[in-house]
C-alpha cells in the first residue's frame, strides 16, 4: 500500500480568540479552528490582558505574543501540534517574569510585586 503526499496551501490568519480553555483562530479560507489552550502553557499562565496582546506573523502565517515570547504557526495548528516547549524551559520562563507567579495558571495568577 502506498500513501500519497498531499500538498496544501496554508490559509492565512484572520482573527484569534482565547477563552480560559481554548485557542480559536479564524482563517482566510472560512475555517475556524479550536485547540485546547493547555497545548500552549505560556498562554495558560498568561493574564487575560497578555493573551489579548497578539499580532500576526508576516501576512498571517502565525501568531506572536511579544510579552510572552510565544509563536504559533497556522501550519502547526492545522497539523495538530501542541507546544514543544520543555518543562525546564517553561520553568525558566515563569521564573523570569517581571511579576511573581502565584502558582496557579489562568486569570488572576500573576500578582504585582511588592
Amino acid at each position: 500500500m502506498t500513501i500519497s503526499r498531499v500538498d496544501m496551501e496554508i490559509p492565512l490568519l484572520i482573527n484569534v480568540f482565547i477563552t480560559d480553555d481554548t485557542l480559536t483562530v479564524e482563517l482566510a479560507d472560512g475555517r475556524t479552528l479550536s485547540v485546547p489552550l493547555a497545548w500552549y502553557p505560556r498562554l495558560v499562565y498568561a493574564s487575560p490582558e497578555e493573551r489579548k496582546q497578539w499580532r500576526t506573523i508576516g501576512p498571517g502565517i502565525g501568531i506572536h505574543w511579544p510579552a510572552l515570547d510565544e509563536d504559533i504557526s497556522i501550519e502547526g495548528l492545522l497539523a495538530g501540534h501542541p507546544s514543544g516547549e520543555s518543562q525546564s524551559s517553561l520553568d525558566r520562563w515563569l521564573s523570569s517574569r517581571s511579576r511573581p507567579f502565584s502558582g496557579q495558571p489562568g486569570a488572576g495568577s500573576l500578582v504585582a510585586a511588592t
